[in-house]
């Protein structure tokens, strides 16, 4: 019982280091300049989101269309498989893993689609994109990390 207690608890707390670490380090530093891997990022999501009030058009439509929203889910699918192997020796960490992809991609999705609920319950991703300093609130499930590292910048 304590191992599954474990399990659970490290793959959730590494979720929220490896969303905030990708997030900042991979499609914010490397993704930056256009044509990279990941671009997509800046070059789709962060410019539709600022042009259309918080919402990404993008996940209107079919998710598995080529646009952000579909290499967005592409993304998560290879995360799922890179962590495959976990499966056989920490099950309930995968698991783990894989309910919370689940959720950061709900989550996410809704907020880009539902700027009003985004606005109130994901205020520090809501200040990521709409705040001048687009460089700072990684975090999109929760701004812990943020929070730790000292790149939470409140609007409010």
């Amino acid at each position: 019982m304590i191992s599954i207690c474990l399990q659970v608890l490290i793959a959730w707390l590494y979720s929220h280091i490896a969303e905030y670490s990708i997030h900042r380090w991979i499609l914010h530093k490397f993704a930056a300049k256009k044509g990279r891997l990941f671009s997509f990022h800046w070059r789709g999501h962060h410019r539709d989101v600022r042009l259309n009030d918080f919402v990404d058009r993008s996940y209107f439509g079919n998710p598995f269309k080529i646009s952000s929203a579909g290499k967005e889910l592409f993304s998560l699918f290879f995360l799922v498989v890179i962590h495959l192997p976990l499966v056989f020796y920490f099950p309930w960490a995968f698991s783990t893993l894989c309910l919370c992809i689940a959720s950061y991609y709900y989550v996410h999705r809704r907020a880009h689609r539902d700027p009003a609920w985004a606005c109130e319950k994901l205020h520090w991703h809501y200040e990521h994109h709409m705040a001048l300093n687009q460089n700072a609130n990684y975090g999109v499930r929760s701004d812990i990390i943020d929070r730790i590292a000292r790149t939470r910048e409140s609007a409010r």
